[in-house]
């Protein structure tokens, strides 16, 4: 049974050192714990398609500058004329997509930890100016296709939003896991909605500072135990938090190689798994295939 108390700091240090997926997966490495999501358990997913409706997971692309979005996209569209009166329309994209405003994937040589980045690699022979050498972005370039399962906190707490002072915990996940009747699976994407637009409705926004209701560092274990292979928030990291240290649930991703997918937008899906009466589906994500990329934007899509 779950332990319902918060970790101390040697525990949460014990999380992301004792438990590492280091090695795991020898010369397939750089693409973590997507190793998990095999060729059967794709099709397993597929199957949980059964009306073809599909809910989009992205925030529109963020033009707009705003305390969660300091560094925002840019998008411009020109146009070409050709003779006889054609013409052509065209644009151009940039993005700094890291940070709280753009839906996007963490590769796993995002973040590291003091003594290595994801197995154990060291960051400043892996990461050059042109990009990272070792679990970069391009390692998932055939694709993301696997079975997602939606927790939904506010659902479970009855209330609108996770606020700075209630952190979701792990212990908590695993109740909400158990109100689903679902069993995870290794390779599962687990999509934890914290009501992230709700939040921002009342303070006007939920990023950008300091300060930043989001997944407690109890959630580690729930991450390792269940073999989870992406883990998609509306929410992130909550922050700051007791153990001085940058990263919490992030310190999954060096730890233990699984994807994050941060900025989702999921409060259409947790609508959508309470009109169908179900909170599992098939979930494909695809990364732009940049070669050494850190990670990348992202249209997820859940089909029911």
């Amino acid at each position: 049974m779950t332990e319902r108390r918060v970790p101390t700091k040697e525990e949460v240090d014990s999380y992301l050192r004792d438990r590492r997926n280091w090695d795991r997966w020898g010369d397939k490495g750089s693409a973590g714990a997507i190793n998990l999501i095999t060729a059967e358990k794709r099709l397993s997913a597929v199957q949980l398609a059964k009306k073809g409706r599909t809910v989009s997971l992205s925030r529109p692309f963020p033009v707009t500058p705003s305390i969660e979005n300091p560094r925002p996209a840019l998008h411009y569209l020109f146009t070409i004329d050709r003779q006889e009166g054609w013409g052509s329309a065209q644009d151009f994209y940039g993005v700094s997509y890291h940070g709280t405003a753009t839906t996007h994937i963490d590769a796993l040589c995002h973040v590291w930890m003091g003594d290595g980045m994801w197995d154990g690699r060291d960051h400043t022979k892996e990461l050059t100016f042109t990009g990272a050498r070792y679990g970069s972005v391009d390692a998932w370039s055939q694709g993301i296709l696997t079975r997602g399962v939606l927790l939904d906190v506010p659902k479970h707490r009855n209330k609108p939003y996770v606020t700075l002072e209630e952190p979701v915990h792990g212990w908590e996940l695993e109740d909400i896991l158990g109100e689903t009747g679902i069993t995870l699976e290794p390779g599962d994407a687990v999509a934890v909605y914290s009501g992230r637009e709700a939040y921002a409705e009342a303070h006007g926004s939920w990023g950008g500072g300091e300060a930043r209701a989001g997944l407690h560092a109890s959630c580690l274990p729930f991450i390792r135990d269940h073999d989870i292979a992406i883990l998609v928030l509306d929410m992130m990291d909550a922050a700051p938090n007791e153990y001085g240290i940058p990263h919490t649930v992030h310190g999954a991703i060096p730890a233990y190689g699984v994807a994050l997918l941060d900025n989702a937008l999921l409060q259409p899906l947790a609508e959508v798994c309470a009109e169908e009466g179900t909170y599992e589906f098939m979930l494909t994500i695809n990364p732009l295939v940049v070669v050494g990329g850190t990670g990348s934007p992202v249209n997820p899509i859940a089909m029911f």
